[in-house]
């Protein structure tokens, strides 16, 4: 017996609105990638179409000096009254039990025993700048450097402070600082991710990808992993035996038959974010070898950033790429000192000395060098360093021996250089024992809009459509940029 056909169908199958609905979405599907790289191709706000494209600004731009962002990330918590905020009142207090209101992860206490800074601080620059014996080589550059003294995180615990670092949330599935940088701007190179993550070589933080999420925006937005050896990105090589002519026709194919499934009516931001990507690996398989190959810099540069010693190599050749990809126009790059466990980041509950060591030992000589390479090709001007963790340490011991402190986030230090940024000024100011600030008193928010300011956006008009409201990286509330750290 025939089967009977349904009201309105087409040849038995598909009604004619289906039929003209996917024949119609397969005849451009020759032009989509070229429409992808072009004009802001889709817009989710109202979920009507898809995403826009990231190639494309999404935003009105103000007059800000920044091209590009590395985010010198120091994962684990560094001691600000070690490194950069000088406490000479400590000196002498070792052992002393004195009351304090301290929170961390051992919780709220009310006392403790004062652990005073374990290295000499020395004045440099014409600044005059107060910098311990942990960071030398970026004391010489402090003459380029503004310094916070009184930032505040929200949280004293490692998963939400980071993701508050990096995402202006304590919660994920928000959108991050790169994603909001690329979404705002656009990217100016076609061929390499506008954003980019250098993870420590002992592995990433904790809670991993979501602290280069693009979260409620479209996938396109969130930051791709490099390595700075080997092969940038994996799995990135031609499959064997395939050339690049037949690859091209492989993907050519794969978004003609995705390209089918696009409709304006649906948000397929993450349909379109699949074949934008599939059109950027084919081009990096050129392009990025290319530009990790640090065989062309000369042996002076490499040893500026320390590539010639073994304990600063890792975090030089990370700070050599950085600067080699501002060059090819990558718009967010972010760099981890610091892997997930204890031993391997900044997170010093036990031994402050031996931690702090390693790490500043690892990470000095190849920072300054970053400075000085880009401040003498010109760069420095338009490219914004921020160095920093995601809170402080106590001024007191987390245990009734050692030299340990616990997570502080009442107030810590971080600084910028580069990009719009006053050189050779301080702002803030923590208590005589850096137990919380006192003085200008900055929050998470605060430190995002002076980025996202400095880069040219309007941190309380850069908004994306999601949940009902016009979300922003400041918060809905909004927030004001450190105009005393800005040129």
């Amino acid at each position: 017996m025939m089967k009977k056909k349904a009201k309105g169908s087409f040849c038995g199958n598909v009604n004619r609105r289906e039929f003209l609905g996917t024949v119609g979405g397969g005849f451009p599907a020759l032009a989509l990638t070229g429409l992808l790289g072009q004009e802001g191709f889709f817009n989710s706000a109202q979920g009507a179409v898809s995403s826009p494209n990231p190639l494309a600004p999404q935003a009105p731009m103000i007059n800000g000096k920044a091209k590009s962002v590395i985010f010198l990330f120091m994962y684990g918590g560094p001691s600000h009254i070690d490194t950069f905020d000088y406490k000479p009142a400590m000196v002498g207090m070792d052992g002393k039990t004195i009351e304090v209101k301290t929170f961390g992860r051992g919780g709220k206490k009310n006392e403790g025993r004062i652990v005073e800074p374990k290295w000499k601080f020395n004045q440099y620059g014409e600044c005059g700048k107060y910098v311990s014996d942990l960071f030398p080589n970026v004391g010489s550059c402090v003459d380029d450097i503004a310094f916070v003294h009184s930032m505040t995180a929200d949280s004293p615990i490692h998963g939400s402070a980071l993701l508050m670092m990096n995402s202006g949330s304590l919660i994920s599935g928000h959108p991050s600082l790169g994603s909001w940088a690329n979404y705002g701007l656009g990217s100016v190179n076609e061929n390499l991710p506008g954003y980019v993550v250098m993870l420590d070589q002992s592995g990433g933080p904790i809670s991993g990808a979501k602290n280069w999420t693009s979260g409620f925006m479209p996938a396109s937005y969130q930051g791709t992993v490099f390595r700075s050896q080997g092969d940038p990105i994996l799995n990135l090589n031609h499959v064997n035996g395939m050339d690049a002519k037949e690859q091209r026709i492989l993907i050519d194919s794969l978004n003609h038959l995705n390209s089918g499934h696009l409709s304006p009516r649906y948000d397929n931001s993450n349909l379109a974010a699949r074949i934008s990507s599939y059109e950027l690996a084919y081009r990096m398989q050129a392009t990025a070898p290319e530009a990790i190959d640090l065989d062309d810099e000369s042996e002076e540069t490499k040893e500026l950033y320390g590539l010639d010693r073994t304990e600063t190599s890792d975090f030089g050749r990370k700070c050599l790429l950085s600067r080699r990809l501002v060059e090819r126009g990558v718009r967010f790059i972010q760099l981890y000192s610091g892997g997930a466990h204890n031993d391997d980041n900044w997170d010093a509950h036990g031994d402050l000395e031996t931690n702090h060591n390693h790490h500043a030992g690892a990470t000095d000589k190849p920072i300054a060098g970053l400075l000085k390479d880009l401040k003498r090709r010109g760069m420095l001007d338009d490219t914004l360093v921020v160095w920093g963790g995601e809170f402080g340490r106590q001024p007191t011991a987390e245990y009734a021996q050692g030299t340990g402190r616990d997570h502080n986030s009442y107030g810590f230090t971080m600084w910028m250089a580069g990009g719009g940024i006053k050189g050779g000024v301080s702002t803030g100011q923590t208590d005589e024992l850096g137990s919380m600030a006192v003085e200008n008193r900055y929050e998470v928010k605060n430190l995002h809009a002076t980025i996202l300011s400095l880069m040219g956006l309007e941190p309380n008009n850069l908004s994306y459509f999601f949940g009902g409201l016009d979300q922003k990286l400041v918060g809905v509330e909004g927030a004001e940029p450190i105009h005393e750290i800005m040129a």
